[in-house]
């Protein structure tokens, strides 16, 4: 029995949060596993009502639980920014979630900004920092509000939070087991204090523990670029937390849009949170027209994490099978409603 945090939250969360548990179910029934699910009306509702974000009371229950699954946060009568740090970034922070996992996968007839590119060719995942860095929130205003005003962002990179994301990485390439390659992305020629850092924890890590695991290194500005010129030379690529927010918007363009793109912030010794990566778009709610496969394939990492290898495979197979039928999958255009697509990947799980 695993229980499950579900965590809809604002504008189309919900929407696509029900065709992932739809899907969810299915394969649940399918493979025989049991699914427990709590509901917590976390998000911009609750904040505008109660002045809520994240009670200690409701942390302290998520601490229990085997997984989280989110929706989306961001709420237009929010102010940028209180949700996205009083829920967000407090549940990554709070319950030790150190990596970011960002697949980026097309998938067959999904369309693809980059011109004579295919499937085949882009499949890499990101490892992303995602306790540290600019995010810890460290720095200060010096003569604020003057025309003297100096504004300081710390990037903070511990070896310990340095470490425990190199070894997710490297083990994450050795079971992938596909190029065995892992790029390291940063910028040492200009960030020669937290880059020293990294790429020293690297090489060390890679020639005492993974000398079957090719090594390789990338600035981030050439890697935007290789992504876009060459994303067939990626297998696993790893880097800090700043740099790790960035690329993989542009990963998830590049495998088809926001409303693909799935994302794991994981705590591989503890509770772990799954979601879509796009936003609440709110502008769209209750239409019934939000791309539901990021949720889904969201849905399949955490099964994945749980260790429920098979059903995770099923249901990337039916996505794989369903996104050929659909009309286009660009701009957000889909030819189906948010919940015929769910229906869709369910009769595929439950007739392959």
């Amino acid at each position: 029995m695993y229980k499950i945090a579900v965590l809809p939250g604002d504008g189309t969360g919900p929407e696509v949060v029900n065709e992932g548990l739809k899907v969810l179910d299915a394969v649940a029934e399918k493979c025989n596993i049991k699914i427990e699910k709590i509901d917590y009306d976390l998000g911009g509702e609750r904040y505008m009502k109660t002045g809520e974000i994240l009670p200690d009371s409701v942390l302290e229950e998520l601490r229990t639980v085997d997984s989280i699954f989110l929706g989306a946060i961001g709420h237009p009568d929010v102010k940028p920014g209180i949700l996205e740090k009083g829920l967000l970034l407090a549940l990554r922070f709070s319950l030790e979630q150190y990596i970011n996992l960002r697949p980026v996968k097309l998938y067959p007839g999904v369309w693809t900004p980059i011109k004579d590119k295919g499937p085949e060719q882009i499949d890499f995942v990101f490892v992303r920092e995602n306790n540290e860095g600019l995010y810890v929130g460290e720095g200060e205003f010096i003569n604020k509000g003057t025309p003297d005003e100096v504004a300081i962002q710390i990037s903070r990179n511990s070896r310990k939070g340095i470490d425990r994301c190199l070894k997710y990485a490297f083990e994450y390439t050795r079971k992938r087991n596909k190029k065995k390659q892992l790029t390291l992305v940063g910028k040492t020629n200009v960030l020669t204090y937290a880059f020293d850092l990294w790429e020293r924890a690297f090489n060390e890590m890679g020639d005492k523990d993974y000398k079957d695991i090719i090594r390789d290194y990338a600035h981030v500005d050439a890697t935007c670029m290789w992504m876009i010129k060459n994303p067939e030379w990626f297998d696993v690529l790893v880097t800090d937390n700043m740099f790790g927010d960035i690329v993989t918007d542009l990963g998830a363009m590049i495998q088809g849009g926001m409303g693909i793109a799935a994302g794991g912030n994981i705590n591989p010794e503890g509770v772990s949170m799954f979601e879509p990566i796009g936003g609440s778009a709110p502008k769209y709610t209750g239409q019934n027209v939000i791309n539901p496969l990021a949720a889904i394939c969201a849905g399949g990492m955490m099964l994945e994490t749980l260790g429920e290898t098979e059903a995770a495979e099923d249901i990337e197979k039916a996505v794989m099978n369903v996104t050929p039928k659909l009309e286009s999958l660009s701009a957000g255009k889909m030819g189906h409603s948010t919940s015929e697509v769910g229906d869709l990947v369910v009769k595929e799980l439950l007739n392959s």
